[in-house]
């Protein structure tokens, strides 16, 4: 057995069990240190592990880094507007994934992973969730008046995100392709990063600030390249539950592809990569982009898609559990390695 699987092994075994998992009915860590009380909203919130919370951050910090590039701002603006869109990150993503849940709620019940989340075990009353979710996501719509922007052009920027993640429990039910509409509302943060920067990715119609029609075309390639990884990592995801979503006919990418769902991974990473490599030659990136921002997310996703066994739900949950982190941090290594390369130019 090579060192990856042993690695991986080990911490399946640690996280066997479904509770252990996203959103699951678990007290280790940091939660041992809460009341009882707070539990059932804090994995309401899907702050243990933080994973959802940075893969909502991840696209934020591309598209703030990316406009930093193109509009060369300083350094302090930089990291001010990075600390303001964390927070609006934060928000964001508890009002997300609790909607989500309330919505989810008589399905995760039907599910073996899902049904000891804080709903389906009445830990939580959907009454409550309701009013949890409109908590956070007045308090992320705060953040939003912080924006170099006018509130109504602020607000209208982030209206298909809004959209997009209030239709998303949905998605599962009437389309196979969740994992695109889940794409483009965690991508959209790439449009809201840049706009925090002052410079406005999309100015068409409603959204621009003058009548001359304006699209970033680097942006927009980063924009899709974002949509791909998510789609590839929530795959992998999806196929924890294969058996039961078809039970239960949950929709999704792997219940549509099945055992083809590996050949489909490696056509999105190429398509992926393409993107990315393309955001590099518009935006003039340098040799640290194109080693980091797209050779990283080869290696690592490449690794994950060949590594991972789709039909053990363990293997799913550690590659995505694990798998993410090094693309993330590699794409925005790459923009924060360019930009300080040109701002010391």
């Amino acid at each position: 057995m090579d060192g990856t699987a042993t690695v991986e092994s080990k911490e399946a075994s640690r996280n066997r069990s479904p509770a252990h998992q996203y959103g699951g009915n678990h007290k280790s860590g940091w939660l041992a240190h809460l009341p009882d009380s707070w539990l059932p909203y804090v994995q309401l919130a899907r702050l243990s592990p933080p994973a959802g919370l940075f893969l909502i951050y991840f696209p934020h910090i591309f598209g703030i880094l990316h406009a930093a590039i193109l509009k060369r701002v300083p350094f302090p603006l930089l990291l001010q507007t990075s600390a303001l869109m964390l927070g609006g990150s934060f928000f964001f993503s508890n009002a997300a994934h609790i909607w989500n849940d309330l919505i989810d709620a008589p399905l995760d019940a039907l599910i073996e992973r899902t049904r000891e989340r804080p709903i389906p075990r009445g830990a939580v009353s959907p009454f409550a969730a309701l009013i949890f979710t409109c908590t956070q996501a007045i308090g992320a719509g705060l953040f939003l008046t912080y924006l170099p922007c006018r509130n109504l052009q602020g607000a209208l920027y982030a209206l298909p995100s809004i959209i997009g993640s209030t239709y998303y429990p949905w998605a599962k039910r009437h389309t196979n392709f969740p994992q695109l509409v889940l794409g483009f509302c965690l991508a959209w943060g790439i449009v809201m990063g840049s706009l925090a920067i002052g410079v406005e990715p999309f100015a068409i119609g409603v959204l621009g600030s003058n009548s001359k029609p304006n699209i970033e075309y680097s942006t927009l390639c980063l924009f899709l390249a974002s949509i791909l990884w998510t789609m590839i990592y929530d795959t992998i995801y999806a196929h924890q539950d294969f058996k039961d979503d078809v039970k239960v006919g949950i929709k999704s990418v792997a219940v549509l592809y099945r055992d083809r769902t590996k050949s489909l991974l490696w056509r999105l990473l190429a398509l992926m990569t393409a993107l990315l490599i393309a955001c590099g030659k518009l935006s003039g990136m340098g040799v640290m982009y194109y080693l980091l921002a797209i050779g990283g997310p080869i290696m690592s996703l490449g690794l994950m898609i060949a590594k991972v066994d789709l039909k053990s739900s363990e293997s799913c949950w550690w590659w995505f559990g694990n798998g993410f982190w090094i693309p993330g941090v590699s794409i925005a290594g790459g923009l924060l390695m360019e930009y300080l390369y040109r701002r010391g130019s």
